[in-house]
């Protein structure tokens, strides 16, 4: 019994201990887990402050020392205006010879839109309303409006080369003249460089697969459009980041590998013109945080195991500790039922439940002196336990046995009315009489034991614990008066 007990109580504690430390190693889990993605989603936040500080830089250095190419261009687009209303007949206008006299390349766009003549001879027919549909309606505020203007960085459509333009209308508004220099050769731009930030993040962050500024157009900043324009399926998230400022992220295949591809919206601080509203792209890949995450899964599957292995074997060793006393607060120790302490308990609890009829069976063994005196109270201990063995054996399963001391046993039935409390009575007085003996010589002899079972019901006899005991109690000497080996009922008048 004691060694039931003691693996009931371990395997109670190993479960105990497997739940609080899988609970446990789960939320440390959880925790790094989360720890790793927020230290993945800060690395890329910080690129792109990072490219974000190249782009003001570069274009706070154009407002502080760039400010006299401005006002070259600005100077060259009124001599071309003059030019234009002393001979606005361009066909006879020598472009590569301006070209060389001012130092820009020189356009003139008209009110479709459409390049018509050009220092650059391959941009000759480029339509802005076809390839450029945003910097096309800006075009056409700017000729109708008159006026100088001039944009910060941006790209030749065609070679991708990084360039300021330029824009005033002619005299009649009937075109718009542009002019473009290109800066990779700058001072300015050769100093701070974005896209040479850019390439270094790049190369620093195994995690980044590519990086891009992309124009309102969709164009990266120093790629041709036929490269460098957002692709189709990305094309609405870049408009929604555009048009709203809000970040926004995808995933898909960057090269046929996963990836994650994230827009970022620029606004620059000091660029007023087309140029001041960018788009960082950043296409990012999750390998390394995959392989953190897979590392973090093996570093708990190996602290969980040690932590279990731990748990069961403190749990062996406490469950050998705690057992016997615990085990000896509700249990005899000599036959293993219930003890007096956990039967008065019981009784009380199932009074005060009042879950039907229940019934108390007082047991006296008959002659047990007798045996402690001729053969031992070592043969009494032994007779003891056989007894306990056989009530235990003649009750329900629902019953619950108890030894008050000495030769004095109780048994408790929930919903037992008297029918059932005298046939388990009966059953109990026939274990006894027919299984309890001495083997001596192997010939069984007759220890002269029997039983005496005084049987009591609540709430019919009694409402109270102490109460229902006495009644048992009285039935149980009515019982031995009657000649002992016997059960009786208490009377409704007792």
């Amino acid at each position: 019994m004691h060694g039931r007990f003691r693996n009931k109580l371990m395997v109670t504690m190993i479960g105990f201990a497997v739940i609080v430390s899988l609970a446990v190693s789960l939320t440390d889990q959880i925790r790094l887990k989360n720890q790793l993605i927020n230290a993945n989603r800060l690395q890329v936040e910080r690129i792109e402050e990072a490219v974000e500080d190249a782009l003001e830089a570069t274009e706070k250095a154009y407002m502080l020392f760039g400010n006299d190419l401005a006002m070259r261009m600005e100077a060259v687009s009124q001599e071309l205006s003059a030019l234009y209303r002393a001979n606005p007949d361009l066909d006879e206008w020598d472009f590569q010879a301006l070209k060389e006299r001012f130092g820009f390349d020189i356009y003139l766009i008209n009110a479709d839109h459409v390049i018509t003549h050009s220092s650059n001879v391959h941009d000759i027919g480029l339509n802005f309303r076809e390839c450029c549909g945003k910097l096309a309606s800006i075009l056409e505020e700017r000729r109708k409006r008159g006026g100088f203007y001039h944009d910060g960085i941006d790209l030749e459509q065609v070679s991708g080369e990084i360039k300021k333009y330029s824009y005033m209308a002619t005299p009649d508004r009937k075109y718009l003249s542009q002019l473009s220099v290109s800066l990779k050769d700058d001072l300015i731009f050769q100093e701070y460089h974005p896209l040479r930030r850019i390439d270094q993040l790049t190369a620093k962050y195994p995690s980044v697969n590519e990086i891009n500024v992309f124009n309102i157009g969709g164009i990266a900043l120093g790629k041709p459009a036929d490269t460098g324009r957002v692709s189709r399926a990305l094309r609405p998230l870049f408009e929604h980041t555009l048009q709203t400022g809000e970040t926004t992220e995808t995933r898909g295949e960057w090269r046929g590998k996963p990836a994650v591809f994230r827009f970022v919206h620029y606004a620059s601080p000091v660029d007023t013109g087309t140029t001041g509203n960018k788009v960082i792209g950043i296409v990012y890949n999750e390998n390394e945080l995959t392989e953190q995450l897979a590392q973090a899964r093996r570093q708990f599957a190996v602290q969980l195991a040690v932590v279990l292995v731990i748990a069961v074997i403190l749990s062996f060793v406490i469950s050998g500790w705690v057992a016997r006393p615990m085990y000896l607060a509700f249990h005899d120790p000599l036959t293993g039922l219930y003890n007096r302490a956990f039967f008065e308990e019981q009784v009380r609890n199932a009074l005060r439940a009042q879950e039907g009829t229940i019934a108390l069976l007082m047991i006296d063994l008959d002659n047990f002196k007798q045996v402690n005196d001729t053969c031992g109270h070592d043969a009494g201990d032994a007779l003891l336990k056989s007894v306990a063995q056989r009530i235990r054996s003649a009750v329900r399963k629902e019953d619950s046995a108890f030894r008050l001391g000495g030769d004095e046993f109780t048994v408790l039935m929930r919903h037992a009315d008297e029918r059932i409390a005298q046939e388990t009575a009966a059953r109990i007085i026939d274990a006894v009489r027919d299984g309890v003996g001495r083997q001596n010589g192997g010939e069984r002899e007759d220890a002269g034991v029997s039983v005496s079972i005084g049987i009591a019901l609540a709430p019919r006899h009694a409402r109270d614990p102490d109460a229902l005991m006495k009644q048992a109690d009285r039935a149980l000497y009515a019982a031995k008066a009657k000649g002992k080996n016997q059960l009786q009922m208490c009377r409704d008048e007792e």
